[in-house]
Formats: C-alpha cells, sequence, structure tokens
C-alpha cells in the first residue's frame, strides 16, 4: 500500500488490524465515526451564529438550517458515493486524485490542509475565550494552550480513547442541549412565544427568498466537519458502506438538532431580526440573550461551559482528520515522507499528529493574544474547504461518468447532485469574505508552486 498510488475499491482492505509502516489499524465502529463526525461540527454550532442569521434571514432562521441541510446533502452524498471507490485515509485529497488524476488530488488536499489545520485553531481559540471568561485571572493563550496539549496527548493515545473519550464529552454536549430544549418548551407554556409560531418558518413581516439564501451561505459553514468522518475511512471496522452511512447520518442529525434549537431560541427570542439588523453588536450575544431572558443566567453558563469543553473536543476531531490527511499525502510522496509512519504502539500517525498539532498551537496562540484574532481566524478557515469540495464533486464526474467505472451509470447520481453541490459550493464561495478569498488565492498559487516544483523533480528523476 504505502507509496504504491494505487486505489482500493469497494471492501477489499476491509481485513486489515494491525497497524505497520503506511497502515491503518481498522478498530472504529459505525458509532464511533458519527461521533468524530458531530464533535467537529459541535451539536450547538449555531449558537455562536444565531444572531447573524436570525438578522439575515428577516427572522426564517429554521428554513435557513433546513436548506442549508439539503445544500450540503449533496455534498455529503458525493462522500458516500467516492469513500467507495477509494476507502482511504486522506477523504477528497485521495477522491480528486483518483477521479481527476495527480494534479488535482494534490490540490485538493492542499486546499483541504488550510481547513483542517485552521478550524482546530479557530476551535481551540473559542475555547480558550470561554474558559477565559470564566476564569479571568488565566489568560485566554494559556486555556487555548492547555486545551491544545490535552486533545493531542488524546489523538496520540490513539484512534479508540479519542473517540471514547469524544463519545463522552459528544453525550455532555446533547444532555446541555436536551436542558435547552427542555427548559424552552417549559418557558413557552408558561410564557408563551414572542412572536408568532410559524415566525422561524415565514419570516417577519413575510418570507423573503433573497434574504434566505444569503443567510444559507452562512449557514452551511455550521456543518463544516462531517466530511472528516471520511478521513478515517482505513480505521473503520466495517468497510467502505459504513463510512458512507455514517457521513450521511451525521448530516442528518446535525440538521435536525439545529432545526430545532434554533425554532425554539426564535420563538423565545426578546429581540427582533429588525433590531438585530439594526444593532449588529449585539448579534454575537443573542443566543445568551435569549437564554437569560427567557430561563436565566443558570443554563447562560451552562451552556457557555458545554461550548467551551465541546469546541476542544471539536478542534480534538479536526486534528485527528488533518494528521489522516498530511498521513496520506506524505505516503504519496506529495509531502516529507517522514509523516507517513505509524506508530506501532498505539497505531496513529504520530507524527502527522505531531506537525498538525505544532501548526495548530502556532496558529491558536497567535490568534488569543490579539484582540482580532478570532476576526482573523474565523475570515480565512472556509474557503479551503469549500474548493476542495468542488474538486470533490468533481471527482464523481470524473470517476464515474468520464472515465466509466459505474457498473451502472446514473444521470442522476453521477451528474445531476454533484453538478448541484458544485453550484451550491461555488455560491457560497462567492459569498465568501474578500480577506477569506484572498488568502484562499494566495493559498492556491502557493500549492500550485510547489506541485509544478514536484513535477520537475520527478521528470529529472526519470
Amino acid at each position: 500500500m504505502p507509496g504504491t498510488g494505487g486505489v482500493t475499491t469497494g471492501d477489499e482492505a476491509s481485513g486489515s488490524t494491525v497497524g505497520t509502516a503506511g497502515e491503518l489499524r481498522r478498530t472504529l465502529t459505525f458509532r464511533d465515526l458519527v461521533v468524530y463526525g458531530l464533535l467537529f461540527i459541535a451539536p450547538m454550532a449555531p449558537v455562536g451564529i444565531f444572531g447573524t442569521l436570525l438578522a439575515a434571514s428577516h427572522g426564517a432562521i429554521t428554513v435557513v438550517y433546513l436548506v442549508a441541510t439539503v445544500a450540503m446533502a449533496f455534498t455529503a452524498y458525493s462522500y458516500a458515493q467516492m469513500v467507495q471507490v477509494a476507502p482511504r485515509a486522506g477523504s477528497v485529497y485521495t477522491y480528486a486524485r483518483v477521479g481527476l488524476g495527480e494534479g488535482a488530488g494534490f490540490v485538493a488536499g492542499w486546499m483541504a490542509m488550510l481547513d483542517y489545520l485552521l478550524i482546530p485553531a479557530v476551535a481551540y481559540l473559542f475555547s480558550g475565550i470561554a474558559m477565559h471568561a470564566l476564569v479571568p485571572s488565566v489568560h485566554q493563550w494559556v486555556w487555548t494552550a492547555l486545551a491544545v496539549a490535552v486533545t493531542t496527548l488524546l489523538n496520540l493515545w490513539g484512534v479508540r480513547v479519542a473517540a471514547v473519550v469524544g463519545f463522552a464529552v459528544l453525550a455532555l454536549e446533547i444532555v446541555v442541549l436536551a436542558v435547552f430544549v427542555v427548559a424552552a418548551v417549559v418557558a413557552l407554556a408558561a410564557q408563551g412565544a414572542q412572536r408568532g409560531w410559524a415566525v422561524p418558518l415565514t419570516g417577519e413581516g413575510g418570507f423573503s427568498v433573497s434574504a434566505v439564501l444569503s443567510a444559507v451561505s452562512v449557514a452551511v459553514l455550521s456543518y463544516l466537519g462531517f466530511d472528516a468522518i471520511a478521513s478515517f475511512a482505513e480505521e473503520a471496522a466495517g468497510g467502505a458502506r459504513r463510512v458512507a452511512r455514517a457521513v450521511l447520518t451525521c448530516l442528518v442529525v446535525a440538521g435536525v438538532l439545529f432545526a430545532v434549537q434554533t425554532y425554539l431560541a426564535a420563538l423565545l427570542a426578546p429581540m427582533s431580526a429588525a433590531g438585530l439588523a439594526a444593532e449588529p453588536g449585539e448579534q454575537g450575544a443573542a443566543f445568551y440573550a435569549t437564554v437569560d431572558a427567557a430561563v436565566g443566567g443558570w443554563l447562560h453558563d451552562l451552556v457557555a461551559v458545554s461550548k467551551a469543553v465541546g469546541a476542544a473536543f471539536a478542534a480534538l476531531a479536526g486534528q485527528a482528520a488533518a494528521g489522516r490527511l498530511l498521513f496520506a499525502m506524505a505516503r504519496d510522496r506529495r509531502l516529507p515522507g517522514a509523516m507517513s509512519k505509524v506508530d506501532a504502539g498505539s497505531g496513529v500517525p504520530r507524527r502527522a499528529l505531531l506537525g498538525a498539532a505544532l501548526v495548530t498551537l502556532v496558529a491558536a496562540v497567535w490568534a488569543a493574544r490579539r484582540d482580532d484574532g478570532l476576526d482573523q481566524l474565523s475570515s480565512i478557515v472556509n474557503v479551503g474547504a469549500l474548493t476542495a469540495f468542488a474538486l470533490l464533486h468533481a471527482s464523481v464526474i470524473g470517476w464515474f461518468r468520464v472515465r466509466g467505472r459505474a457498473e451502472v451509470p446514473s444521470v442522476l447520481r453521477h451528474v445531476v447532485v454533484p453538478l448541484l453541490g458544485l453550484a451550491v459550493v461555488l455560491a457560497v464561495i462567492v459569498e465568501a469574505s474578500a480577506t477569506a478569498q484572498a488568502v484562499g488565492a494566495v493559498w492556491l498559487a502557493v500549492g500550485l508552486v510547489v506541485l509544478a516544483v514536484q513535477y520537475g523533480r520527478r521528470r529529472r528523476a526519470t
């Protein structure tokens, strides 16, 4: 397997249980895969952008998440298609490589790397900010660095250990979400809603398609992370079909959780969508303000603690996925070969994980020491993943239609669905901030230079 550049299709590789050089152990269950995906996404991901989406959608925030779930389902379906074609670590890097060729594969991996290395940094920073709010005597960069250290040790311990601990944390997050749902229902029964029961679906003062679609371009970013499940394809017991099912399950579960919590919060919110639009400074704390007004400060603190712990473990899942991406690219000699080694004891790509952790640590601590650090990081983390998603959809068309590898060709599954997914992704990229687009363009340019150098070396070698 290592360095061969070959592709394993179907479930051929499902029998490997012992990790050796360049191979990963198949120990993850279906539950473990879903846990990793939901940890990366975070069950209460809408909390931070609730006010922004409420204002942007003119109050129709629940429809925003329903539409966003359908939009991201196209990407999830493309992942489910390609993970069965190439059930190997590396996710979209591997899929673009087999569907479009070596160069496209490198570009997909390079762009995904930007996302996989920086999304954990943002999550660690969220954790540091939340802990600093609870314990102000300790600077947020210290909490941020501590979160990196703890989760890195868990990842180095082994994928099963990290999955078990992650399941406990995810259970805690879901319990907190359940507490919010029960408290919100009780508050609605006792006090009534602040607005009509249909407003989270129809909007305030009428439904606006353009407003909803504009908000969807932001909401889809809440789902980034479900794709990390595909990075564990070589470590999933049961083969590629189980990974595909886990990707789709994770997206559906996240979509339901997002729709329920935003519907209840929108009914209880003391401020209107128009009011939030007029006061952008209040949007970030809108969910917490809603909880305070409708339920009380105790739930505010509970949600804050849950977000602090949950963010750190979302970063754990992201760091693990980043390590697998670096490992896969190193195994194919696209990155330094040292990162393709698998630790004999833990069965994890230790060097790749440490490399990912180091980059993430530097980025997270740098941001934690700046007043504008969160804005700086948040503005650039998404373009890399979205570009990789675009190449993923193209890979489905390339493998099944252009190369004709489908046993039963399907225009719907192999052309229409990926084209719709590609359209959604491109629309979101267009709506991204100018900073994000500029950073993405620079990162892509650097990647193309690296690719050109690699091709030059290979030519000279032959």
